[in-house]
């Protein structure tokens, strides 16, 4: 049976995306490729926070362990299939920090407004996840359109949630743990209040040219 870290994941995916291709698939867990990031602070006994600037991808924020990208397939309206990126840090003790995006995704294409959007993307991610709302709440982050929403499923597993839309780019943070217990709110709030969204017209990032011979 997969962790169900791995699965609020997989749902956090598919609510960006629409509806995430999983059956038959890889796992999520072999998804997890290349890393990058600068580290930032080490707290002895604590997470190593790591700051990650990603110009192209429209946002900076900090992760409490060394960031790992992955992609995965999500079906959209018409059948085919759109990809959803995530950067995923994992401290240990399956607790997961996350933060995924896609532009013009296909939720909101669906509803058609900001708060449809917003509210069809939890509904879904806490469908997915088998989890029920234990606070929520709606205003503006970074004058963006955002939801923060705290849940628990029937095993005890906490996910914290941000979502913010900025423009047609729909970005979800997400900080998994296995307990309440093993949820610190400072570093929840770190995380949530480390992330800085830019408009996605922003300046791509820079790709090395190849060398010549």
């Amino acid at each position: 049976m997969k962790r169900w870290h791995y699965v609020a994941l997989a749902a956090a995916l598919a609510a960006a995306g629409g509806y995430l291709y999983v059956q038959g698939g890889p796992a999520l867990g072999t998804l997890f490729s290349s890393s990058s990031g600068r580290k930032l602070l080490s707290v002895p006994g604590g997470p190593q926070w790591h700051t990650v600037e990603r110009p192209g991808d429209g946002f900076k924020v900090e992760l409490p362990a060394v960031p790992r990208d992955a992609q995965a397939p999500a079906y959209n309206e018409t059948g085919g299939t759109e990809p959803v990126h995530m950067l995923t840090a994992s401290p240990g003790g399956d607790i997961t920090y996350a933060v995924t995006w896609q532009d013009n995704p296909p939720v909101a294409r669906v509803s058609h407004s900001i708060d449809r959007t917003l509210y069809a993307a939890r509904d879904g991610m806490l469908a997915r996840t088998e989890t029920t709302i234990i606070s929520e709440s709606r205003g503006f982050y970074h004058d963006f359109p955002s939801l923060d929403v705290l849940a628990r499923n029937n095993q005890g597993g906490i996910l914290d949630t941000r979502l913010v839309m900025a423009d047609d780019r729909l970005y979800l943070l997400l900080a998994l743990f296995p307990t309440s217990t093993a949820r610190k709110e400072r570093d929840v709030q770190r995380f949530f209040n480390s992330f800085v969204p830019a408009r996605p017209s922003g300046i791509p990032e820079t790709v090395p040219a190849a060398s010549q011979e």
